[in-house]
């Protein structure tokens, strides 16, 4: 997602009107730091006949191995040490396993197959020291948790720590992974996510709790390059925000649109692209749509993604070039162009991005599903008619293909009397 901004973001300055797309952070590596809930419920056999632990641990060492290596990884426990029942005790049992830096596979490895289920489940407390161990910096920092339950220490309240620490503003998202399914646990760990601007995965299989951290730290290593700045996009025009090239990131409601404004420039190139993300269970059918329009409400461009199962993100983008005196070319990158005028402001393109998604019964709709949309400005692309598109237009090509199957032909025909007359005289 926000790692393709940094081959499209142009130069355009901002005007002092416009918010400021993301910041660059090339200085520091990403970051996570994975928190895993080692509490004696931890040992419950539910997951394709394995235990929960033993599923946490086979994944945990799966993704350890394809880490990448810029990435600067942790492991934080919960519930791992005191086997005591003395509940004060227990809850104030959280510790870094493995800190957060350059990873030692082997040794990363070893010390989360030496982990046995045992005790309370201080989330609220482990989330204050995954922040710790993560410490300050300009980019967004991610903590991963991966638990079969809710805390069973409040307080502190975990969702109260994560509105805290996203209070705090120094750029952690939470992303949670609910190992058990029952309400509670889910409505406890999509609070925690959605204060921090994370997702929730309820996980059903090994298989997709792997594939699903794997995601997240792959994620990680894309937004600190660039820190998407946080927008609100609107229901009309002419009252949305507008963007200079960059990232964003908004929230958007179940079958909702929000609109923003881009200018571009005669002999500017428009390209866009949106990601959104259900963070919670949602029906199975969905589509996404990002359509470029002017400010008259004529369509320029549009893009479109959809399908039907699960899926982590939907993705579409469009491209568009602004007319060079009062000619319209839009063109799209993956979906359907249509042409239309600019407009008469001076080519103010509308963005609105519209999602498809159904919520399943009992989940929550607020806040929004997280969405980042990325804006670059560039000068436009050739024009089709122009000189280098000549023999792409097919004249040129077709003229070479009639004179070469008329010399072949000649040539075929004289060879053939050469061989008869050859024939007859011998």
């Amino acid at each position: 997602m926000a790692i393709a901004a940094g081959a499209l973001l142009s130069g355009l300055p901002a005007h002092a009107d416009e918010p400021t797309g993301g910041t660059a952070a090339a200085t520091e590596a990403p970051k996570v730091d994975l928190v895993l809930d080692v509490s004696g419920s931890m040992r419950a056999a539910d997951i394709q006949g394995k235990t929960r632990i033993s599923v946490a641990q086979q994944s945990i060492s799966d993704v350890i191995d394809a880490l990448p290596a810029e990435t600067e990884f942790g492991i934080r426990t919960l519930g791992a040490t005191y086997p005591g029942n003395d509940k004060a005790e227990g809850c104030k049992d959280t510790k870094q396993l493995y800190p957060v830096g350059r990873t030692d596979k082997l040794e990363a490895k070893t010390a989360v197959a030496t982990l046995r289920p045992t005790g309370w489940t201080p989330i609220g407390l482990a989330l204050r020291g995954a922040a710790q161990d993560l410490g300050n910096g300009p980019t967004t920092r991610r903590v991963v948790l991966i638990t079969d339950g809710e805390d069973s220490c409040a307080p502190p309240d975990p969702c109260e720590v994560a509105r805290e620490l996203a209070a705090q503003g120094i750029n952690l998202v939470v992303d949670t992974l609910g190992l058990a399914h029952d309400d509670k646990t889910r409505q406890q760990l999509l609070c925690i996510a959605n204060a921090t601007g994370g997702t929730y995965t309820d996980v059903r299989s090994q298989q997709q709790l792997t594939d699903k951290v794997k995601q997240l730290v792959d994620r990680a290593g894309e937004t600190y390059k660039v820190t998407p700045a946080k927008v609100a996009g609107t229901d009309t025009c002419p009252d949305a925000p507008v963007l200079s090239p960059g990232v964003y990131s908004d929230r958007e409601k179940f079958s909702e649109h929000r609109v923003y404004r881009v200018p571009v420039q005669p002999g500017q190139e428009l390209r866009a692209s949106v990601s959104v993300t259900p963070d919670r269970a949602v029906a199975r059918d969905y589509g996404v749509l990002l359509l470029a329009t002017d400010t008259a409400g004529q369509e320029l461009v549009r893009g479109t993604d959809a399908g039907s199962g699960r899926t982590d993100v939907a993705s579409t983008g469009v491209r568009w070039s602004a007319p060079a005196g009062g000619k319209s070319s839009p063109t799209a990158t993956t979906a359907t162009a249509t042409a239309g005028a600019a407009g008469a402001d001076g080519h103010q393109v509308c963005l609105i991005v519209s999602n498809a998604f159904a919520p399943q019964a009992g989940v929550q709709a607020d806040p929004g599903l997280p969405l980042e949309l990325t804006v670059a400005v560039t000068a436009a692309s050739p024009a089709p008619d122009g000189p280098a598109m000549g023999l792409g237009r097919g004249w040129i090509l077709l003229l070479v293909l009639t004179l070469a199957g008329l010399l072949a032909g000649l040539l075929f025909g004289w060879l053939a009397r050469w061989r008869i007359a050859v024939w007859r005289e011998n």
